[in-house]
């Protein structure tokens, strides 16, 4: 048999992975998530769910995983301006904690770090709180596999969405625009507009944590489709009104990707597509 932890198993990306890990019958599999942007909804029959916070982890967590997915922290961008105590409280204090109990256990990380830090040229790690935090994390991961031995993998999202999307305050793009044509209302862009992304369905997602987790070792793995759109292409792809609203600080203007380990070690690579997708949804 084989422990696995998800912190955030209750969330978005979280619970679509726990539901590929649960197939595995070899597979013991326990969520950890305060339930900030998860849901009891997410729940997937056979795993354990256990409420609370990363920070608390070494007192919550009973079990002895070999394997973390460490999936449970703040993850937006322009608010992250506004939430900088709840940024450093669950990226970096809460980051550490996991760390920590993984080096207590002997157990392998898989950090899902950030595609900002790759934006503009690079620039990107410091355009907010949350890019910052999420590309020092990488780093911090990095050190604890070079200082203490542990064993890590380190995979990079790029925009991800499907099935249990988030919308709202916390929500992805495509997801709001969704809910915003699903409703007759505007679509919201955030000037210019012209700012690129790429977008990668949680399915393609998924697939790849699984090889990561099976056979990731080091920095790298990036885990996105190889398309971009800039965001009034998505909006135009949905149709109807568009409303353009002020440019936001932290909202970088490009996206890169490098998918030379996901691709060339693991043989992952991006199946769905994003104007399938949308079409899909719209009927």
């Amino acid at each position: 048999m084989k422990t696995i932890l998800v912190t955030g198993g209750a969330g978005f990306i979280g619970s679509n992975l726990i539901e590929q890990l649960v197939k595995d019958p070899q597979n013991t599999v326990y969520s950890l998530d305060n339930y900030s942007t998860g849901s009891k909804n997410n729940h997937i029959k056979g795993a354990t769910y256990i409420t609370g916070d990363t920070n608390d982890i070494a007192k919550l967590v009973t079990a002895v995983p070999v394997l973390v997915y460490h999936l449970g922290e703040y993850a937006r961008v322009e608010k992250s301006f506004e939430d900088m105590p709840l940024v450093w409280h669950s990226n970096k204090a809460g980051t550490f904690a996991v760390l920590e109990f993984c080096r207590k256990h002997g157990a392998k990380i898989v950090y899902a770090g950030s595609s900002t830090k790759f934006g503009d040229g690079g620039l990107g790690r410091n355009q907010s709180p949350y890019a910052w935090s999420k590309a020092s994390n990488t780093e911090l991961v990095q050190n604890y596999g070079a200082w203490f031995n542990l064993p890590f993998a380190i995979t990079y999202f790029y925009n991800v969405y499907g099935q249990r999307e988030l919308s709202g305050a916390y929500g992805t793009v495509v997801e709001i625009f969704r809910q915003a044509r699903l409703h007759g209302e505007p679509l919201k862009v955030v000037a210019p507009g012209t700012q690129t992304r790429i977008f990668t369905n949680v399915d393609d997602i998924v697939h790849g944590l699984l090889l990561v987790g099976e056979k990731g070792s080091g920095d790298g793995y990036g885990l996105g489709a190889e398309e971009t759109y800039s965001i009034l292409d998505i909006a135009k792809m949905f149709g109807g009104e568009i409303e353009m609203l002020p440019e936001r600080k932290g909202n970088r203007m490009s996206s890169s990707i490098d998918l030379s380990r996901s691709e060339g070690e693991l043989g992952w690579r991006a199946k769905k597509n994003l104007a399938e997708y949308i079409g899909s949804v719209l009927n």
